[in-house]
């Protein structure tokens, strides 16, 4: 193998790269990342340095409004097919052990854990991708079937964590060491800490770990204490009520939303639901800066497509009302909208 030139490396193929995937031109991204194979460029840096930075532009320009989702998916689909080929011309051979890498039931953003899959092979592990949403069930089947060295689960929205918990459980249960890694997590892996799971803040990060199979078992015990008081369970039980009751709120103090086409209903049923779901989980921890993260991102997500602040304002205000013997749940709505007002505010 040659080694790369300073014009054949990931950083210079990056703007090529991403103008393939605004064109959709699956063949041509495939190219790029061959051509960088050729040149020397190991197969690792071309995923993570190539596929991964590109991927998470895509997702970028669908928050700030820039692409649509048929544009987004169908970028992702083209990284994807780059991922594979670049799987088919390295080849690699294992040696060690089996890892089975999943996402989360109803976690559907596959990509990432799929890079970390493709390096785990690379680094010369038998590696069982299972791909979006698999549930605990039978994930558990799948290991009671095949004996696996380790579990690599990802996780890139927090309100998953309550079942991310269930899922490392059924691993450890099943005595299998389990890897966590996602946005989902925490930027630092806090809330992979408080559910008592190793974590990895990227894929070499994983491979390191999952070598280490003493360091991958030796994690304290999940932090959890906090759900005796059951703010938790009773939010979850009221998740219904809470979403029709918000937005009946919402269509008699803003006249606009009576008139929702059946498509804007659908969203804003979708939004209201995510709120209630982040909220649950910023229980679920014990951790209100993850209802304040998300309040955030919300904020930019709908302001970048002309909705004002105060439209996400009212049903936090809505639920607080609700939830005001939920003193936790009162305290993270009260912090989601200082940080909507000071959103305003800027």
């Amino acid at each position: 193998m040659t080694a790369p030139t300073a014009a054949a490396e990931p950083i210079g193929a990056y703007p090529s790269y991403l103008d393939c995937l605004t064109d959709a031109d699956e063949y041509a991204a495939i190219d790029v990342a061959l051509g960088l194979l050729d040149a020397g460029v190991p197969a690792e840096r071309v995923l993570l340095d190539l596929v991964a930075p590109a991927q998470a532009e895509v997702g970028e320009r669908w928050a700030r409004n820039e692409w649509s989702v048929a544009q987004e998916h169908a970028a992702t689909h083209i990284s994807e097919r780059v991922v594979a080929a670049v799987a088919v011309h390295a080849n690699p051979r294992p040696a060690g052990g089996r890892v089975v890498v999943a996402c989360m039931d109803g976690e559907w953003h596959a990509l990432p854990p799929r890079l970390v899959a493709e390096v785990l092979r690379l680094r010369g592990w038998q590696v069982t991708f299972l791909g979006a949403s698999v549930p605990a069930a039978h994930l558990v089947s799948y290991l009671h079937r095949h004996d696996a060295h380790a579990v690599a689960l990802a996780c890139a929205l927090p309100m998953r964590l309550p079942q991310a918990h269930r899922m490392i459980e059924a691993c450890r249960r099943s005595d299998v060491p389990v890897v966590v890694g996602g946005r989902g997590f925490g930027v630092d892996g806090r809330w992979a800490r408080r559910l008592g799971a190793a974590w990895a803040p990227d894929a070499p990060s994983a491979a390191e770990l999952i070598a280490d199979e003493r360091a991958l078992r030796r994690v304290p015990p999940a932090q959890l204490s906090h759900l005796t008081d059951d703010e938790y369970a009773g939010l979850v039980r009221r998740r219904g009520e809470l979403i029709d009751s918000a937005l009946a709120d919402l269509r008699e103090r803003v006249p606009a939303a009576r008139a929702y086409t059946a498509a804007q209903l659908d969203s804003t049923v979708s939004d209201l639901g995510h709120v209630v779901d982040f909220l649950a989980a910023a229980l679920y921890v014990d951790d209100a800066s993850l209802f304040t993260e998300f309040a955030e991102w919300l904020v930019g997500i709908l302001t970048s497509r002309g909705v004002p602040v105060a439209a996400v304002d009212l049903p936090l205000a809505h639920y607080a009302a609700a939830l005001r013997d939920f003193p936790r749940a009162v305290h993270a709505l009260a912090l989601g909208r200082a940080a909507l007002a000071a959103a305003a505010a800027r």
